[in-house]
């Protein structure tokens, strides 16, 4: 499965929002059943949201549509999953996951619900949000182990979990994350990693800051995050061009996949007088899948 850049919120009772999602160019959208529905709303987004993924075929959707349904402990999620499985969601999008044995339990779920619908069998990935609750990061380290067949990524959120620590705000005084949450989003993208999934940052929240969003994207990127969340449309854009690498990075790519090959067998290659060895060859070669020029 290619890598997602963009993923982005669209909340499951707004057909006005709907109705505009497919012109936003996502990577995914996240067909939304959780926080942005208010409770007597939530079995109208149901309906919405089936509807929505019924009418966009797999092989005529322009993005991929993935349902953020509600926490296993609301009592809504398997209603959530029987509402939309049979309408081929592309993934599901767990809140306040606890660990992977959460991830398993909705697998199960998904199991018997696709077999019940004649989906395709273990076609309908999951991405948790894996840090909402205090003691779920201390589980990121897990998921490499469980043998999950179904994760495609782990991201992380900063605004339940500042809730449940009871927290009067994320962000130290310089505006950045706080200690806390700059160690959950660490651990994020090392679970991330460590499962051979893909990494996906949490929102930017101010949605009118492009260049604070730019910024951050591509520091994301330069860390190892594939992808970020998306809270508004104006943000899909800039979150797409920044998961993507430079034109330099591409050009220096081409030039370490071009030295390894004028010298086959060689662990090290020297370009413009430094030496660059076999993991900067993998590194260069990863940048030119993410361009399709590998």
């Amino acid at each position: 499965m290619s890598v997602l850049r963009s993923w982005l919120f669209i909340p499951g009772d707004s057909e006005k929002k709907l109705g505009k999602a497919d012109a936003t160019g996502a990577d995914a959208l996240i067909l939304d059943l959780e926080d942005s529905v208010a409770a007597e709303n939530k079995p109208r987004a149901r309906n919405l949201v089936a509807a929505f993924l019924r009418e966009r075929p797999k092989d005529a959707r322009t993005s991929q549509l993935w349902v953020r349904i509600n926490p296993l402990d609301s009592g809504l999620a398997l209603g959530d999953l029987a509402a939309v499985v049979a309408a081929a969601p592309d993934g599901i999008m767990l809140p306040k996951c606890t660990g992977p044995a959460d991830i398993l339990r909705v697998s199960h779920y998904l199991d018997a619900l696709e077999a019940q619908a004649g989906v395709t069998a273990g076609a309908i990935r999951i991405v948790p949000v894996a840090s909402e609750t205090a003691a779920a990061p201390f589980t990121l380290g897990d998921y490499a182990g469980a043998k999950l067949d179904r994760l495609l990524g782990l991201t992380w959120g900063a605004e339940d979990l500042s809730t449940a620590l009871g927290a009067s705000t994320n962000q130290d005084p310089a505006g950045g994350w706080a200690l806390t949450y700059r160690l959950v989003r660490s651990l994020t993208l090392l679970g991330a990693k460590a499962a051979g999934v893909q990494a996906i940052d949490t929102l930017y929240v101010d949605f009118r800051n492009e260049a604070g969003l730019r910024d951050t994207s591509r520091a994301a990127r330069a860390e190892g995050f594939t992808g970020r969340l998306a809270i508004h449309p104006a943000q899909v854009a800039v979150i797409n061009e920044s998961f993507l690498p430079s034109a330099e990075e591409i050009a220096h790519a081409r030039r370490v996949v071009a030295a390894f090959a004028d010298a086959p067998g060689a662990g090290t290659v020297a370009i413009d007088g430094r030496m660059t060895d076999l993991p900067h060859l993998k590194q260069a070669q990863a940048i030119l899948a993410l361009t399709g020029t590998a």
